[in-house]
């Protein structure tokens, strides 16, 4: 088994368990990563459909939530980053509370208001775009109107 393929199916393994603790304790466990807080954004597996969760460190922005497709630097997208670009449809869960929201990759604006804050709530993230040539993707979420 490569290297690459070690790392990625670390990533699953450990993402499963995070998430699956997360939901048995209603984030009580799990909830943050450092000082950043977490939640878990399931998406639609585009080859499979099957639903797909993963914890993330976020950022609340009024009433939108952004993330970051860091992969932890690599110089790949993660999948679910994919997942969602092809199905912007997504479930977001915090603390319990689960909600339907849309996805959307932050334009450049965007990005250069939203970027400093990020690094100042996780600081690894300064050190993963360091890491890699690739322009690590800032993602928005927002509510889907029930109406």
């Amino acid at each position: 088994m490569s290297a690459r393929a070690m790392k990625d199916r670390a990533v699953r393994i450990v993402n499963r368990l995070h998430s699956n603790v997360y939901r048995r304790t209603d984030g009580r466990i799990g909830s943050h990563l450092r000082k950043a807080p977490v939640l878990l954004l399931t998406t639609a597996g585009r080859k499979s459909g099957k639903a797909r969760t993963v914890p993330l460190v976020y950022l609340s922005d009024g009433a939108r939530i952004v993330v970051v497709a860091s992969y932890g630097g690599d110089d790949r997208s993660p999948q679910w980053f994919h997942n969602l670009v092809a199905d912007p449809k997504v479930t977001v869960e915090v603390l319990g509370t689960r909600r339907e929201m849309r996805a959307e990759v932050a334009n450049a604006d965007d990005k250069a208001r939203l970027w400093p804050k990020l690094v100042k709530m996780y600081r690894a993230y300064a050190t993963y775009q360091q890491r890699t040539e690739r322009e690590i993707p800032v993602v928005i979420l927002r509510e889907i109107d029930p109406g």
